[in-house]
Formats: structure tokens, sequence, C-alpha cells
């Protein structure tokens, strides 16, 4: 039971259905669609298509989506919508320079956007409406308004750098050289133009038509090697899941090109811990010790497994996790690591659970806040900058290349038990997410946290040399880390988001969360 004389929220609770967004307009839309007969994918779908148009900077159909889909009488399935680069891609471009990364700005930052096409895929194989009906709260959105929130008004300021680059992106997004403020009222006509053709028409008329003529003249002109071809050949695929047990329970994530193996290996070194009986500063430490021994591996190895085979298996074997969880020393903070990567910033996570207990656990991205900064006006379409993290370097499980998708840090999750699926759930935040979701099971877990307690208990990171803690940890506890070797620092910034739905199958009853480091809720009927 929570105190209710300490700052926090309670848990949604509901029977018919539940939907937890970063965003109040999205979560209303997915609400309003289960109350309409509509189904935990339906309901999904509308509330991105949603978030695509009143958080901006974070996400939209010029992005990627990774989907966990798990039917109550069946077993989840994966869909990996993430884009992949043109044909003609140059895969020694950047190689000369000496740089390490693609330029974020760079049109070869820019692969085929996914979203779309994972979004009509999940609604034509397991949906129950038309896209006409999903997309209506979003089009009613771009066309009439939609009022910014205070997260996403901060974001806007914090990174309006990025479409100041753009002058049409300007143009929409900062009218009269100005970020909105808090209560402003915006639209994005032209994106409610092609909302509607995709409604109307499907996939294709993101793909196929105008709108992928103008967003590959765009991106040719910047000196891209984008052809109409590459965006008719995108795909999403249906992957099979990988998991790992955790307390008698199955985390479930999508693989590689994702990050939801680095999360499993996480899991696996904290299980050979008895991480309830730990203290605070104990517990950010070994959390921090497991994030970066996990990522090591995935700097070095994660990749587009279609270009470079990644077994899963071989990360989470016994003997594998054994070797992690034997170099950490208690006492003393391991090497620091820096990685040879960049910071991925801007997603939004969705789940809905609906009436028959179907969960869809769905992330959808621009990469960095506003992408690419590169916005093609005729359809309202900002395009995001995933190929920044491929290396420029050749012969590297994630270097540039024709036809590939880059490494993927957004992963949505689900929790299992004795064949059900108990929880859907996602973290927020970039490199954190991993980490994240580590973390969200462990509060759950091992300090035995309801899971709204769970999502916005206090944070810390492991990330880029340092240990970045949220203000809410005391300075004592830094101080601690700082003993043991860590870098150990307050952040600027909350750290991550989350969302997650509880289903406890014995009452037919669902708990709903969402932290307090976005605009979002968790609501249900």
């Amino acid at each position: 039971m929570r105190d209710f004389m300490a700052i926090g929220r309670s848990v949604a609770v509901a029977e018919r259905g539940m939907a937890a967004t970063s965003h109040p307009q999205a979560t209303l839309a997915a609400v309003e669609m289960l109350k309409a007969g509509g189904n935990a994918v339906d309901a999904a779908v509308a509330a991105v298509a949603v978030q695509g148009v009143v958080e901006p900077q974070m996400t939209g159909i010029g992005g990627d989506c990774f989907a966990l889909y798990s039917p109550d009488a069946g077993e989840p399935i994966a869909l990996n919508g993430s884009g992949r680069t043109p044909a003609a891609t140059d895969a020694g471009k950047f190689a000369a320079s000496g740089a390490r990364d693609i330029p974020p700005t760079a049109p070869e930052a820019v692969t085929v956007p996914g979203a779309i096409d994972a979004w009509c895929r999940l609604v034509a194989d397991h949906g129950s409406r038309s896209l006409e009906e999903i997309f209506r709260p979003a089009i009613s959105a771009a066309e009439r308004g939609f009022c910014v929130t205070p997260r996403v008004a901060e974001d806007w300021r914090r990174f309006r750098a990025r479409i100041e680059i753009d002058g049409n992106a300007a143009a929409q997004f900062l009218p009269g050289g100005k970020a909105p403020e808090v209560g402003d009222i915006r639209t994005q006509p032209a994106l409610g133009r092609t909302l509607r053709r995709i409604a109307q028409h499907g996939r294709d008329a993101f793909y196929a038509d105008e709108t992928a003529d103008e967003m590959v003249a765009i991106l040719r002109a910047l000196g891209g090697a984008h052809s109409t071809d590459d965006f008719a050949a995108q795909t999403s695929d249906y992957v099979r899941p990988i998991s790992a047990r955790y307390h008698d329970h199955d985390v479930v994530e999508c693989p590689p090109n994702g990050l939801g193996l680095a999360a499993l290996m996480i899991l696996r070194t904290l299980a050979g811990f008895d991480v309830g009986k730990l203290g605070e500063a104990d517990r950010i430490h070994l959390l921090a010790e497991a994030t970066k021994a996990a990522y090591r591996a995935r700097d070095a190895f994660f990749c587009d497994p279609a270009m470079s085979k990644i077994d899963p298996a071989a990360f989470l074997a016994e003997d594998y996790i054994g070797r992690i969880r034997s170099k950490i020393d208690m006492g003393r903070a391991s090497t620091p690591v820096t990685w040879d990567d960049i910071e991925h910033r801007d997603t939004v996570y969705v789940t809905v659970v609906d009436r028959d207990l179907n969960a869809v656990s769905l992330i959808n991205s621009l990469f960095y806040p506003f992408g690419s900064g590169i916005y093609a006006p005729k359809s309202g379409i900002l395009l995001h900058n995933r190929g920044w993290s491929f290396r420029a370097k050749p012969g590297h499980p994630n270097s540039l290349g024709p036809r590939k998708r880059p490494m993927h840090t957004i992963i949505p999750g689900l929790l299992r038990k004795d064949g059900k699926t108990v929880m859907s759930f996602g973290v927020m935040g970039g490199h954190y997410q991993a980490a994240g979701h580590a973390n969200l099971l462990s509060n759950i877990f091992d300090m035995q946290m309801d899971i709204q307690a769970a999502a916005e208990a206090p944070r810390s990171f492991a990330f880029d040399g340092a240990l970045s803690l949220e203000t809410t940890i005391s300075p004592g506890i830094r101080d601690d880390l700082r003993a043991r070797g860590h870098d150990a620092r307050f952040s600027e910034e909350p750290i991550g988001g989350c969302q997650a739905i509880r289903i406890d199958h014995a009452r037919g009853v669902l708990f709903g969360a969402s932290d307090h480091r976005k605009d979002g809720l968790a609501l249900g009927f």
C-alpha cells in the first residue's frame, strides 16, 4: 500500500480496458477506441498516431517502430518495424574522413521510415477497426489543433536548434521564430492530409505515391542515395521474441537489431545477487556494473541480424553471465565505459490491454529530438535520423551499408508467468532503456513495489564514463558511489519515462502506471 502522505500517484485500476502513454491526449484516444469496441491493436495505433501529432519532437510517421503483441490465448509475437538504408548506399562514404558516426543531419542518417508499414501491418493482421477510424483522433488533432503540454514545451524549447537548420521545418514548428509555450494551440495541417490519405489508401499512400516522391526528392537534393524503389520495398518483419527468467517470470523482448538482449543480460546478472537485501548505494552500484558489462557486448556485436548472425542464447548462457557476475566487485567500480555511440533521446512508448486481455507493447521513435531536422512540407513529415547510430568504419557489425538496419535502442517489453502475459511495459530514454527495463523489474520483484511506485522510484544510469543520478537520490549516496570509483554526478534532466499495465488474471483486473517524468497517464474503464 502506498504512503498517501507522500508525493506520488496511485496505480490506475480498471476492468474492461487500460491504456498508458506519455501524453494525455494519446491515452484518451486509446481508451475511447477500446470503449467503442476496438481491440488493443486498434487502440495502440490510435494512440501512437496521436503522439506523432502532439509530441512532434519525440515521434511521428517519419520514424521507426517495434512492437510486441500478446493475444490472451497464444504466444507473443514481435514485429520489427525499423527501416533500412537505400540499396545504393556507399558503405565507405565516411570512412576516409576518419568520422566515428554518420553525421546526424546528413541524408545518410535517414533510413526509410518503418513506422507506417508496421502500424498498417499490425492493424491488418490483428486489428478490428479500419484505419480511417483508428486515425480519426490524430487527424483531428493535426487539423483542428492541440494544446502543448509542459514536457512537450520544454523539449521543444531545448532542442529547437535541430529544426532551425531547415527552413521548412522552422516555418512549421517555430512560427515567428518562437517555440510554443505551455497551453499554446498548434496545428499540423499537412500531416493531417497525409494521415487522411493513409487512412483511405493504406501504406502505399506513404511509400508509393506523391508522399514518397517528395521525401525522395528532398533527400536526393541533399546528396542522399534514396529512391522510390527503396520506399516501396520497405517491409516490417515478424520475428521470434527472446526471453529470460527473472523471479519465476519470463521477461520477453524483441531480438536485435533492438536492445532487448542487453536488458535480459542485465537481469540475468542481477539474478545472481540477493538484490532485495542490498542498501541503496549497493543496488545502484550493482546495476551500473551489470549495465556496463551488457553494453560492452552491445557495442561490439549488436546489429542487423540479416547482415551478421547474433545468437542471443550465447549471451544469456550461465557460463557467460557467470563470468560477468564473478568480475563484479561490490566495493569498487570497474573501468568506465565510454560508448563509441551517440545519445538516443526521442521516443514514445504505448501499452494497451483490452477487455479480452490482449496486450500491446509498442514503441515509436524519431531517434534524436526532431530527428534529422529534414522536413517534407507538402506531406508534413519530419524524418528521423536512426542511421546516425551506424559506424562510419567498414567492417564493424553495425557499419553503414546498403539495405541495412542500424542498431536500435527502442525496446518494448512483456512479462509472462505460467504461459500468460501478466505485464506490458516500456521505459523510454535512449541508451537507458535496457537498464531501465532491468531497474523497473528489480523494483517490482526485489523491492516489492507496485508498478506505479516502481516507475516513480529514483533512477541512475551508468553512461559514457559517468554514473548519472536523479536529484531525488541523496548526496550521501552519491558520495558513497564516488568512494567506490564511480564518477557519480547528479543528472540535469529526468532519466527516461515509464508506462506499464499489469494484468491480474485471477480477478480480471488491470493496473496501470505512468511516471511523472512525462505528461502522460494511465487510464482505464
